[in-house]
């Protein structure tokens, strides 16, 4: 008989629950409201740490489950839920992703959404919103499986089959900063490209003051241009630890025909260059002159500050694509990444860190996934890091604990302000990190020095 492993519970996770990707992909979505079919705990633990980070409300609705509905189902819960949701917020589009909770007792959510369409339209007026529905049980992966999920369902189950071919380009950025996105409509808007980018949160989440509390802030990807996505001329994804069956682009590409790009997160020189080299080919011009000049001022940064960098080890943590990204950048600029760590588990991760840092000389870096920060901790002790990269998870015991930089990137970031205008991606992007790592370690330098150097 095969001996089992002996289980250990999981100390201070490196990762986030799966609906709670889920919610952030349909905060995109414009007018749609995040529902989660499960207990009403979930919703509250995701609101504050979504909150947190980006310093804006966040409405989550929830099916409210008790123990009689763990016995019986959530039918009537989830039922009389949207119609309190419907009426209360006049939504476009409600997102329903489930929970542990609704995924353990076998609720059928798809055959409920059927019922429930059949039994209210009446009581609607005929005026039925967008349902959109994913599967989200939290120990079925991380958060990132939940967002991929989520944006997935949004495409599947909205593409319009008859739309007519366009120009535009659709766009599946991932897990990304309000930042970011607005950095990625301004480059696509300079290419002449239409870009049709989902989920775009960047101002549902980062909108500007108001009067008035607004039930459904302005902004997100319209339903419209989700339902366009078919006649897309093609579509662009980041990520290279997306599997085919959590892909958005692999939907349009296998039912509708359009062409999909697969590219690494764009986080510094080369994973820049590709997404830049994919825009010529699309555009079918050269770059704007504007983005020659910001890739001209990274490499210039990083012949200047090459000498505060160079050699000095690294541990990278967080969300599996934003850490292989991070490591090819740190690769580039003469840091050696010792560990990479991630609370996924796509299995993909080990295969995505070797091809970023395969042409580069040295030992590749230990690779760790579906590991929580107990087993980060210990591992990175042993390589005595210069440098640690990650999101604010990891400032008590590992950076603050033995006294190493953080540079905080990524979600969640609560222990810092104006977390959601980090700008990682393409060249202004990876201009930002490298003074961010730069600047770290002159001050970590003064800061052990006995003399107090004011010129360095």
């Amino acid at each position: 008989m095969k001996k089992a492993e002996p289980f250990v519970s999981t100390t201070n996770a490196c990762k986030m629950c799966t609906p709670l990707g889920a919610a952030m992909a349909f905060k995109g979505l414009e007018g749609c409201v995040p529902f989660l079919h499960g207990s009403q705990g979930c919703a509250t633990y995701m609101r504050r740490y979504i909150i947190s980070h980006f310093r804006e409300p966040m409405d989550i609705a929830s099916s409210s489950l008790g123990e009689k509905d763990a016995v019986y189902g959530g039918k009537a819960n989830l039922m009389q839920g949207l119609l309190n949701v419907i009426g209360k917020y006049k939504a476009p589009a409600v997102g329903i992703a489930t929970t542990c909770l609704t995924e353990t007792i076998g609720d059928d959510v798809p055959t409920i959404l059927h019922e429930f369409k059949k039994e209210c339209l009446a009581e609607l007026n005929g005026d039925m919103p967008a349902l959109i529905h994913c599967s989200t049980p939290s120990y079925g992966g991380s958060h990132m499986e939940g967002f991929h999920a989520a944006v997935r369902a949004m495409v599947a189950q909205l593409a319009d089959p008859a739309t007519e071919k366009h120009g535009g380009i659709n766009l599946f950025s991932g897990f990304i900063s309000p930042e970011d996105i607005r950095h990625l409509q301004d480059v696509f808007a300079h290419f002449g490209l239409p870009v049709a980018l989902l989920p775009d949160y960047s101002e549902t989440l980062d909108g500007p003051a108001l009067e008035d509390y607004q039930n459904i802030p302005g902004g997100g990807t319209p339903l419209d241009a989700v339902r366009a996505m078919p006649g897309a001329g093609a579509s662009i994804e980041f990520g290279r630890t997306i599997k085919p069956e959590r892909s958005a682009g692999a939907v349009l590409r296998d039912k509708y025909g359009v062409p999909l790009y697969s590219l690494g997160l764009p986080i510094g020189l080369r994973e820049s260059d590709a997404l830049f080299t994919t825009l010529e080919t699309l555009a079918g011009c050269a770059a704007p002159r504007r983005c020659a000049l910001e890739r001209g001022r990274l490499l210039d940064a990083m012949v200047d500050g090459h000498k505060y960098v160079a050699g000095k080890k690294a541990v990278i943590y967080g969300e599996e694509d934003m850490a292989v990204g991070l490591t090819s950048f740190l690769s580039e600029i003469g840091v050696k990444p010792v560990l990479v760590a991630s609370g996924g588990e796509s299995g993909l991760l080990s295969e995505a860190v070797a091809a970023v840092t395969g042409e580069f000389p040295g030992d590749p870096p230990l690779v760790r996934d579906g590991v929580d920060f107990y087993q980060i901790v210990a591992e990175a002790e042993a390589l005595e890091p210069d440098l640690v990269v990650g999101n604010s998870k990891g400032y008590r015991e590992l950076a603050r604990a033995h006294d190493i930089p953080l540079i905080r990137v990524g979600f969640p970031i609560h222990d810092r302000f104006g977390s959601q205008r980090v700008l990682h991606l393409g060249y202004r992007g990876a201009l930002n990190l490298y003074d961010l790592i730069v600047n770290a370690l002159i001050e970590k330098k003064q800061d052990d020095s006995p003399v107090g150097y004011g010129y360095i």
